[in-house]
């Protein structure tokens, strides 16, 4: 079983492995122990060289984009039973939860492949495999990229990344019969004002597609637990999930899919970046949800 450790803010240089990090719930080659899948694409914290050479914004900027420390709240996933994925590399770099070329024609100096997607509603916003734009709207680049540099950077984090959580959800299924993937993500706390919970404002939205990524079984385990650890949970709005709910959640091929957003003012100073105490609570109620997960016999999502 693989320890998990916090993500540094290192450069590319620094890296060695791959550009994520894989924490088993059981040795290499065993099946995994339930069909359990946690994933956080946008935990890493590394800014390679390149990009911060390009970029017009410092990295401190950057960092606004990260869902940080959401590796450490599901750190003791792999004790309870759940393999984890976590990207290294951060999601200003590249986002591992958009498709993979999902391109904004306008960051580049040429012509993109026929095969790009540029015109989807996420690009618009600049929050495409390459993201235009971070802290609040302003324009990541000084210059325009090559496509080279794009299709580095998917060669590089984002197919190895989507083939390793492939094939543990693969695993899954050969072991359990289904297999459950969580994907975990944070929210600035200025995102959750003016959401509404049942009894005020939002801590935590789960979002599986209006119903289309999971069986709503799963969805109501999860609000149901969450809301009886103290929080104020909605679905759907505003992130019905991204990219990894939608492209694996299919529950008639036995995969379930549910993204969970967590209101960073829970857990996190957002000017200072510093963690609150309530980092240890969110970490012991992550741990919780986790144990009433893989309790979960996956024959009652059918």
């Amino acid at each position: 079983m693989s320890a998990a450790r916090p993500i540094s803010s290192e450069t590319l240089e620094t890296l060695t492995g791959p550009a994520f990090e894989v924490l088993r719930a059981a040795a290499a080659g065993a099946p995994p122990p339930t069909p359990l899948v946690f994933a956080s694409p946008h935990s890493g914290g590394v800014y390679p060289p390149d990009m911060v050479e390009a970029a017009r914004l410092p990295v401190e900027t950057l960092r606004a984009s990260e869902d940080a420390f959401v590796d450490r709240i599901i750190a003791g996933a792999p004790a309870l039973g759940a393999g984890v994925i976590l990207a290294r590399l951060a999601r200003a770099y590249v986002d591992l939860n958009r498709e993979p070329w999902e391109l904004d024609p306008a960051m580049f100096d040429e012509d993109l492949p026929d095969y790009a997607q540029g015109r989807t509603a996420r690009v618009a916003a600049g929050l495409g495999a390459i993201p235009r734009v971070a802290g609040e709207g302003r324009p990541i680049y000084a210059r325009k990229l090559t496509f080279a540099e794009a299709r580095d950077r998917i060669e590089l984090a984002h197919r190895p990344y989507h083939d390793a959580l492939d094939r543990q959800l693969a695993a899954a299924r050969a072991a359990h019969g289904s297999a459950i993937l969580i994907d975990w993500h944070s929210m600035p706390a200025a995102a959750a004002r003016g959401l509404r919970g049942r009894s005020g404002s939002c801590d935590i939205v789960l979002g599986d597609r209006f119903g289309a990524a999971c069986s709503p079984k799963l969805t109501g385990l999860v609000e149901r637990e969450l809301e009886a650890l103290g929080y104020r949970v909605v679905r759907n709005a505003p992130y019905a999930g991204g990219y990894t709910t939608e492209h694996y959640g299919r529950p008639a091929k036995r995969t379930h899919a549910l993204q969970i957003e967590i209101n960073r003012a829970l857990y996190m100073d957002e000017e200072t970046r510093e963690p609150t105490e309530g980092l240890v609570k969110l970490t012991a109620d992550a741990e919780t949800l986790t144990r009433a997960l893989a309790a979960l016999d996956v024959d009652e999502l059918k």
